[in-house]
């Protein structure tokens, strides 16, 4: 017998029980039964595209509940952090999908390069190249949606956290293809980065040493350097007690913001870290994200 936990993107993690003979699993905990009872989850339907280099590219779509093919949904997209890290089959009470899809949202969430699960090769692409193939895998992923019948590509919204909030930086200089867009914790000057971080490795292996060992690719990567292209309206985020991606990153960007007169709001956690951890906090940051896309997508 094995007892082993289980969750999915449509289920929260719950107990179970398998016999060493086979057979389907048997729940030993109900702990969100009666909730979900009344609540609509979408399953995650799988998208694959050639991104940079004709390399595929596998993203997860979520349509919003009471889905209609003749409706035409605005647009999420959202950008997971690491770069090495990955959207999966899975459940979290941070960045939720079935969330922003119940507000009437076709939610979209790209795996591209430096994403694991996919290769090691298609992780180590990501390095030292922050703002290339995925960025070029993003847009080659948004394109596909772009041409789905029930989507409005005049409607599109791209949010991020980490390095997910990097790209969403990275979006605000390369491309005006997004009405909206929400940068959580993200990196936006990496030689400031690099020198405040609390986990110095990181950028010494993403960026082959310190600012002054690799100048010019700490310059290339940059948000920072192309401000003056900025022109969608941006909410940044950030906890004042993060120590990965510190405040001053955010504060940074929406300096820059402001200076270009871009439409730009700031939420800041004085008691949350890299995570919005805290129940009235996630509810806070939930609502802040939905009223600031929903300004600009419906």
């Amino acid at each position: 017998m094995m007892i082993y936990s289980e969750q999915s993107g449509t289920r929260p993690l719950e107990i179970f029980r398998a016999n060493s003979g086979g057979g389907t699993g048997v729940a030993l905990t109900h702990l969100n039964d009666v909730l979900l009872s009344n609540i609509a989850l979408m399953p995650l339907e799988e998208l694959w595209v050639d991104g940079a280099d004709k390399t595929r590219v596998h993203s997860f779509i979520v349509k919003p509940p009471n889905f209609s093919p003749s409706t035409k949904y605005p647009v999420l997209f959202l950008i997971h952090g690491g770069p090495e890290g990955a959207w999966g089959e899975s459940w979290g009470y941070r960045w939720n999908a079935q969330v922003f899809a119940s507000a009437g949202y076709v939610v979209v969430e790209p795996n591209p390069r430096g994403s694991t699960g996919y290769g090691q090769k298609f992780v180590d692409e990501i390095n030292g190249d922050w703002g290339g193939k995925a960025f070029d895998d993003i847009m080659a992923v948004t394109d596909a949606v772009s041409a789905l019948p029930y989507v409005d590509n005049n409607r599109m919204a791209a949010a991020g956290g980490s390095y997910g909030g990097y790209m969403i930086d990275w979006m605000l200089g390369h491309t005006a293809r997004f009405k909206a867009l929400v940068s959580h914790d993200g990196v936006f000057d990496l030689a400031s980065e690099a020198r405040e971080t609390e986990e110095l490795w990181f950028p010494m292996w993403e960026f082959r040493g310190m600012p002054s060992d690799s100048p010019e690719l700490y310059s290339r990567w940059s948000p920072s350097n192309y401000t003056r292209e900025f022109k969608t309206p941006t909410l940044v985020i950030h906890g004042e007690q993060d120590y990965r991606v510190p405040i001053g990153q955010g504060l940074q960007l929406f300096t820059a913001l402001q200076l270009q007169k871009v439409p730009s709001k700031l939420l800041v956690f004085p008691d949350e870290g890299h995570w919005v951890l805290k129940p009235q906090n996630s509810a806070l940051w939930y609502h802040t994200v939905l009223d600031w896309v929903g300004q600009w997508t419906k």
